[in-house]
């Protein structure tokens, strides 16, 4: 499937594109697009530009999720994962990063920041009804199953 996808700015067209990093890697690295290093304290939140825009077909979104490596090393996490980018969204692509970690992070120009997996999804309608048929599981959540 071919996906369009803009350059927001000319001063940034240094940096790569979103890309798979391995054959089976579902997920494609995205970029930040920031001129000086962006400090992301302790319990910060900061919102990170990638200079991307795209067009996605009607039926698939684009979800933003968050790089494991980034969480394990550094506490660094995509806030709202899986965040959904919408078919009919054509502004900047940015990621919200939090740092749940102990320490400064700082982004780099250029640093993946994020992984983009575009999927396909269903519209549904809601049929309101009295009741719902039975499963074995029942409302049974939050650990019922077991650890």
């Amino acid at each position: 499937m071919k996906i369009k996808i803009k350059r927001v700015s000319e001063k940034f067209a240094d940096i790569e594109l979103p890309k798979y990093q391995s054959d089976g890697s579902a997920g494609m690295d995205i970029r930040a697009a920031v001129e000086e290093p962006v400090k992301i304290p302790p319990g910060g939140i900061v919102l990170i530009p990638t200079n991307l825009a795209i067009a996605l077909p009607h039926g698939y979104e684009c979800q933003v999720r968050t790089r494991s490596g980034l969480a394990l090393k550094y506490g660094i996490f995509a806030l709202n994962s899986p965040g959904t980018i919408d078919s009919d969204y054509r502004g900047e692509i940015k990621i919200i990063l939090a740092n749940f970690g102990m320490e400064d992070f700082y982004v780099q120009r250029g640093d993946r920041i994020a992984q983009l997996v575009v999927t396909r999804y269903e519209r549904v309608e809601w049929e309101e009804t009295e009741d719902l048929p039975e499963t074995e599981r029942g409302a049974g959540g939050f650990g019922s199953t077991g650890v």
